[in-house]
């Protein structure tokens, strides 16, 4: 995924009512934190980020006083009700550099006639280089038979990533769906009607 260019400004006002200030004035209030260097307060704008981090893993470029610095959504804090952005935690990173993210597991394919698959897992943990980063990981369980298990070291990752979970993760399991004992009796129940 590129980049997403962001415009932000040096926050210089903090506690609730500077954010409920900004959060009116169609803002949303962030920090820049990493590689060793003093917390930066900054203002994005709402609905370019809003719409950014609807995206696993968004790489941002945030202009800060005309510099360009690379940086990842760690944390988006959301209000529960309207799910509004309230507030997010940015991740300073340079290119090449690599970094641990959970990426979403996509299923695709249709696992063998008269079976289903569960997900188990939903996001496999990866390391992978900041600026490349994979927005999902394809699971295929075309043709896949009933008692199949598809663990973590199994899963075809993108090019560039290396697993950073527990290989022995169950992403996906396939089996034959069982009619309950309940089912059953009202099968037979049904049957004795109709003699």
């Amino acid at each position: 995924m590129s980049e997403v260019k962001l415009a932000a400004t040096a926050r210089t006002e903090f506690g609730k009512g500077a954010a409920r200030r900004l959060r009116r004035a169609g803002q949303i209030p962030a920090v820049l934190y990493g590689h060793g260097t003093e917390p930066v307060h900054v203002a994005l704008p709402g609905h370019e980020t809003m719409l950014a981090v609807k995206h696993a893993n968004a790489l941002f470029e945030i202009q800060i006083d005309g510099k360009p610095v690379l940086a990842l959504a760690k944390d988006v804090q959301r209000e529960p009700v309207k799910n509004v952005i309230e507030h997010v935690d940015l991740l300073i990173v340079k290119k090449g550099e690599k970094v641990l993210v959970e990426i979403p597991v996509t299923v695709v394919g249709e696992s063998a006639p008269g079976t289903i698959h569960v997900v188990e897992t939903q996001t496999l943990s990866l390391e992978a280089e900041a600026t490349h980063l994979p927005e999902s990981v394809e699971v295929d369980i075309d043709g896949l038979a009933d008692g199949t298990i598809v663990k973590a070291g199994d899963v075809t990752l993108p090019q560039g990533t290396t697993l950073a979970g527990d290989a022995d993760i169950t992403i996906v399991a396939i089996s034959t769906p069982r009619a309950s004992a309940e089912d059953l009796g009202e099968d037979a129940e049904g049957a004795a009607d109709e003699a």
